[in-house]
């Protein structure tokens, strides 16, 4: 879903520092000299949740979106209680010479059956299953996956019919399509700028004219809408392809590097942000409640240069003497980690920019929120709730 995971393609309430003591040089009286204080080393903390909490197993059954991207590759069993949707991610493509063979899940299949379980318990608990660009089994190789798949009818419905008898088989509701990108490829697979970005329209109708209504059709988005590029196009034609989809996984993450916030909510410094992207949509004629925003569960350093990304889980607990995780930046509405020489080292998203987020969200009057992915939440659960509280506060 970006560029941090596999990424196919190219991948935390205000921060508060506190400290005490200090002191220094001084007089008792007139000239008394005391010695002076020795600094309480400053520890800077995540401050609390400070938005209205919701208990996480009172449920909002108004429709608002809560999704985590659940990755194969993870060990952890997602809270459904702080949970509208799990997109497991992901399952390939296996293209043979531009005919298509099949799907599989990346990855264990017990992994998949013990995500699958959890609607045992939580019967309304929605499970799709998110389909990517990449190769990752052994078995498998490289053989153009979407922008070869869409090239022939008979290949799309076939791909149509086998999503339909594996949602039948295991009981789930739905696929998400992350395609990154229609004519361009950061991922190593195939791309043709002269029809991907038609052909993925094609795709998703023969989805929506194979499942009818029974079955939910989403897909990962870019922050921009379909571009002109030399004998063709370029990313996701959006008016389009909203004919078809129940909803837009918009990426709102990867937007940008140091010395810039990755996933700002309005921020000009940065090459895109969440309102830009957002605006994409919203022009393009899609209605807000078709929209669902993602936040990141880890800072973006930089695309290139080592450490690329770091999970929120790690965030917080860099080295306390290299690096000040807790700065606030109020232009970019996000916190970031500083080097103890003052220079921007990543941004990220706590409890009080996913909040923001969350207001923001409910007041355009969107979906939801997504986050990539739930593995890179602390142990205590401190994104993954600000997430729900941020959606289902009314």
């Amino acid at each position: 879903m970006k560029m941090f995971r596999i990424l196919p393609v190219w991948a935390i309430a205000a921060m508060i520092m506190t400290s005490c003591g200090g002191g220094g040089n001084g007089l008792d009286g007139e000239d008394s000299p005391v010695e002076p204080t020795k600094p309480t080393p400053v520890e800077e903390v995540d401050p609390p949740i400070s938005e209205p909490l919701v208990a996480p197993n009172a449920r909002i059954d108004d429709g608002r979106h809560v999704t985590a991207y659940v990755t194969y590759y993870g060990s952890l069993i997602p809270d459904p209680t702080v949970l509208t949707h799990i997109n497991y991610a992901f399952a390939e493509l296996y293209m043979v010479d531009g005919i298509y063979q099949k799907f599989d899940l990346q990855g264990s299949k017990t992994r998949f059956q013990n995500i699958v379980n959890l609607k045992k318990t939580y019967p309304n608990l929605k499970i799709c299953l998110s389909f990517t660009h990449g190769v990752a089994n052994s078995n498998n190789r490289q053989g153009g996956s979407f922008s070869a798949l869409c090239k022939s009818d008979e290949n799309m419905q076939k791909f149509a019919d086998d999503c339909v008898a594996f949602m039948e088989e295991w009981g789930i509701d739905g696929i998400d399509l992350d395609w990154e990108f229609p004519g361009l490829s950061w991922s190593g697979a195939a791309c043709d700028v002269s029809c991907d970005t038609d052909n993925y329209v094609k795709l998703v109708k023969k989805l929506r004219e194979t499942f009818g209504d029974k079955y939910e059709i989403s897909y990962a988005g870019y922050c921009f809408d379909k571009q002109t590029v030399t004998g063709g196009y370029r990313y996701i034609d959006i008016k389009e392809m909203d004919k078809y989809v129940d909803y837009v996984n918009i990426m709102t993450y990867d937007l940008d590097e140091a010395p810039h916030h990755h996933s700002a909510l309005s921020d000009t410094r940065a090459y895109r942000d969440c309102n830009r992207a957002v605006n994409a949509y919203l022009n393009a004629g899609v209605k807000p409640n078709k929209l669902v925003l993602g936040v990141p569960f880890y800072g973006r350093h930089s695309f290139s240069t080592s450490p690329t990304a770091v999970s929120y889980k790690s965030i917080i607990t860099m080295d306390a003497k290299k690096y000040r995780r807790n700065k606030w930046d109020a232009t970019a509405n996000c916190p970031y980690v500083e080097t103890m020489q003052g220079v921007f080292y990543m941004g990220y998203d706590n409890p009080k920019s996913i909040a923001a987020k969350g207001a923001w969200v409910r007041q355009k009057g969107m979906l939801g929120l997504m986050y990539w992915e739930y593995d890179q939440d602390d142990t205590k659960g401190t994104l993954r709730t600000a997430v729900w509280n941020a959606v289902m506060t009314k």
